[in-house]
């Protein structure tokens, strides 16, 4: 789960790319509670589970929350510059779009690449187009790992303009020609969507 999915109290219409969206992520991933109760662990378990030890990207790497979770050599890219400096900062390997397109093969990750609370920020029926030039840069068999909000976490959040359920993931996958046998609901059972603001459609891909 990236910090994009934890949007108790989101601002009204806040620019992804500003720097007041970067500190709203550290202060979300800074949330006492949260670090008592360790919410995060069952997300980074997913994490582990599907993508293990591949060096990966992480698109919306959002501050690297999942950086800290993905194996050495992973790298991060997001389109505001604030939080990519954070990451850095962080010690984490982080870029902007064009700044890693600019990247000679050998430096790029190109064995996974994950897209969490992402997809639903996009304009409607752009996924596609958006994730290509990615999917592009992996050598087969890579694996592919998309996280989408289900309703209540959709609703929850003013930026979110296209919602992006488990079949439409399925469908984005095999336009982009990535293998993919179907989606599942994470945590809990899909039934919990309409309640549960974290719970997730996930969807795991390989590229032929």
């Amino acid at each position: 789960m990236s910090e994009e999915s934890a949007f108790d109290g989101a601002p009204q219409h806040l620019d992804t790319t500003s720097e007041d969206y970067t500190d709203r992520l550290r202060a979300l991933q800074g949330s006492t509670w949260k670090r008592l109760l360790h919410v995060q662990a069952p997300y980074r378990w997913n994490l582990r589970r599907h993508l293990g030890g591949r060096s990966t990207i992480d698109l919306g790497c959002g501050i690297g929350r999942n950086l800290s979770t993905l194996v050495t050599g992973s790298v991060g890219v997001d389109h505001n510059p604030t939080s990519v400096a954070f990451c850095r900062a962080m010690g984490h390997r982080a870029y902007l779009p064009d700044e890693f397109f600019q990247l000679p093969d050998s430096d790029r990750p190109r064995d996974g690449l994950l897209v969490a609370h992402v997809l639903e920020h996009l304009e409607p029926r752009s996924q596609e187009s958006f994730l290509r030039p990615y999917v592009e840069t992996l050598l087969p068999g890579a694996v592919v790992m998309a996280v989408c909000p289900q309703e209540r976490g959709f609703r929850s959040d003013s930026s979110h303009t296209d919602f992006v359920d488990g079949p439409r993931l399925v469908s984005i996958f095999r336009s982009l020609g990535l293998e993919v046998e179907g989606w599942s609901s994470f945590p809990f059972p899909r039934s919990a969507g309409e309640l549960f603001v974290y719970n997730e459609f996930v969807a795991v891909g390989r590229v032929r």
